[in-house]
């Protein structure tokens, strides 16, 4: 890995902007497919895996963040699965940090489970890790277990500790769910608040097939937003992270809260980031299947030319906006793939 930092991809190529003029400044990286949870929303519980051959590298993943980083984007997230199971992720991490240092990026950051952070937060912190989004979707141990099937919730709050105490700051992400954990919404807004962290919910997202039916799980925010307002008094901000939340600011509590609802409020009018899977494959947009292979270009050769064409071309075919629907009638999913493969 030490050779990673003498890559230099080609920045004779402008920035990059999509057919409906947004700039593409935010790429969220999926560092593998594989999660040391089975969240019921996300995964079936006997999930098959990528074979692991058919992953980029570390190296190939550091070439391909940093020619993005060359054609403008100002912010990396890497995502999963769960990105801390990643064999030598802290190597890649430590590498793609030489961008924060140089000034073309703004923001390296992650989404994590919070399962491993116990054991990586203060490396985060040195590494250039100032700020985490880790998915947290109760309170309940047991209803933790029940949500995660696999997950240990005393490591979860152990990791949480841990990036306080390194100084990293965390969102709390909770998908909200009808008849699982809508009566923890306040409770959840409460600890968020309390540590000094900002919350988002999350409305259930059509993807991949589960054992389940997602027209159970779904809830409006619209309807959760109309009961907090009944106890909580919530200021609209014109916040933005480079994501897809709208935040408020719960007056009582002085805490940030954020709404992301991707099937009640379609947010792609300012839609400015790609993601790109654990195998090269670049997706333009979450909510749709067309996607550009970019591990050929990327392995055809030493130099960038032939990677960098094959990203404007990718670009240029980004869409307006998703097609994220729940399926009443068939109870299928928008979108076959599973999050944990697009990244989520």
């Amino acid at each position: 890995m030490a050779d990673m930092a003498s890559l230099n991809p080609d920045t004779n190529r402008g920035p990059l902007v999509d057919p409906f003029a947004r700039a593409i400044t935010y790429l969220r990286v999926s560092v593998t497919d594989r999660c040391d949870f089975r969240c019921v929303y996300c995964m079936s519980e006997n999930m098959t895996f990528l074979p692991k051959r058919d992953l980029l590298t570390l190296e190939e993943l550091d070439r391909l963040c940093s020619a993005f980083v060359a054609r403008g984007v100002r912010k990396l997230r890497l995502t999963g699965g769960e990105p801390l199971v990643r064999r030598n992720l802290m190597d890649l991490i430590r590498s793609l940090s030489r961008h924060l240092d140089a000034g073309t990026l703004e923001e390296l950051t992650l989404t994590t489970n919070g399962s491993q952070l116990a054991r990586f937060a203060d490396d985060l912190r040195q590494a250039g890790v100032r700020r985490l989004n880790v998915s947290l979707d109760t309170l309940d141990p047991d209803r933790f277990k029940a949500i995660t099937r696999w997950g240990d919730f005393s490591k979860v709050m152990d990791g949480l500790r841990a990036a306080e105490e390194a100084g990293i700051h965390v969102k709390i992400n909770m998908v909200a769910l009808r008849d699982v954990n809508a009566d923890e919404i306040e409770t959840m807004l409460a600890f968020c608040h309390e540590r000094g962290h900002d919350l988002t919910l999350i409305e259930t997202m059509p993807l991949g097939d589960i054992e389940g039916d997602r027209t159970d799980q779904f809830l409006p925010l619209s309807e959760v937003r109309r009961r907090l307002e009944t106890r909580y008094t919530l200021d609209d901000l014109p916040d933005r992270t480079g994501g897809p939340a709208r935040y408020v600011r719960v007056r009582e509590t002085g805490g940030r809260l954020g709404f992301i609802t991707p099937l009640t409020h379609n947010f792609c009018e300012s839609c400015n980031r790609v993601r790109l899977t654990c195998t090269g494959t670049l997706y333009m947009c979450l909510g749709q299947e067309d996607a550009a292979d970019l591990r050929a270009p990327l392995r055809a050769s030493e130099g960038d030319e032939a990677l960098h064409a094959a990203i404007d071309e990718a670009i240029a075919r980004k869409p307006k906006g998703h097609d994220f629907i729940i399926d009443r009638d068939r109870q299928a999913p928008a979108v076959s793939r599973h999050m944990s493969v697009t990244g989520g």
